[in-house]
């Protein structure tokens, strides 16, 4: 864990303090979880199918995520990663019904902030030192539709997989769709629709400020 900073007051030192421990209580009762001591749970965290979820060390489940590890492969966290509040991550249906779903790798010191959503049904490699915002999103899958004889529903789906290179940053809002791989280094802006590659050292965004018309 990093050194509080020594310019925050006493009593809140002792704030922080009393919750991170309740963390690593929480963290140290999620019996056939696999992890490295110590594991950080904050409260509601909802952690099913354990015994397919790896955690290096310093794992962090903030409150309110969702884990679910029903998957071929598991989820695989390294060390010093967070999950930030109420994210999401989902291989497989809840039930068990249809395809069963790849899962996550996850690098050592990376992060993914409040309100993410990561599905997971194809494969979702996210390298060392990824810094991912708030409420992105990635889908690695998309449903099958060429056949206008059948409805999209039962027309199966197919799954390409992301990935997600070293030292990326990728910014609040961004949506990455199945198939795309992001170069190390990249830079992704707040709000962009990724949905072909990016090369490595690469800054992408979505221009959103154009005049279309004057009232």
């Amino acid at each position: 864990m990093p050194n509080i900073n020594p310019n925050i007051h006493t009593n809140d030192k002792f704030i922080i303090i009393k919750n991170t421990l309740c963390k690593i209580f929480r963290g140290s009762l999620k019996l056939g979880v696999h992890f490295k001591f110590p594991l950080f749970v904050g409260k509601h965290v909802d952690i099913t199918h354990r015994r397919s979820i790896f955690c290096g060390k310093n794992v962090k489940f903030e409150s309110y995520t969702e884990i679910h590890g029903l998957s071929t492969h598991g989820l695989h966290f390294g060390d010093n990663v967070t999950i930030g509040r109420y994210t999401e991550i989902r291989p497989s249906s809840y039930y068990g019904v249809g395809q069963i779903g790849y899962g996550l790798e996850m690098g050592d010191h990376s992060s993914i902030g409040p309100y993410g959503f990561i599905g997971c049904s194809g494969a979702i490699k996210i390298g060392k030192d990824v810094m991912i915002g708030p409420r992105v999103s990635l889908f690695a899958e998309n449903h099958n539709f060429k056949n206008e004889s059948v409805d999209i529903k039962y027309q199966g789906v197919n799954n390409q997989g992301i990935t997600i290179e070293d030292n990326c940053w990728i910014g609040s809002g961004v949506i990455i769709l199945d198939g795309v791989t992001i170069g190390k280094g990249s830079v992704v802006g707040a709000g962009t629709l990724v949905a072909k590659n990016i090369p490595p050292n690469s800054i992408v965004y979505d221009k959103r400020d154009k005049v279309i018309r004057k009232r």
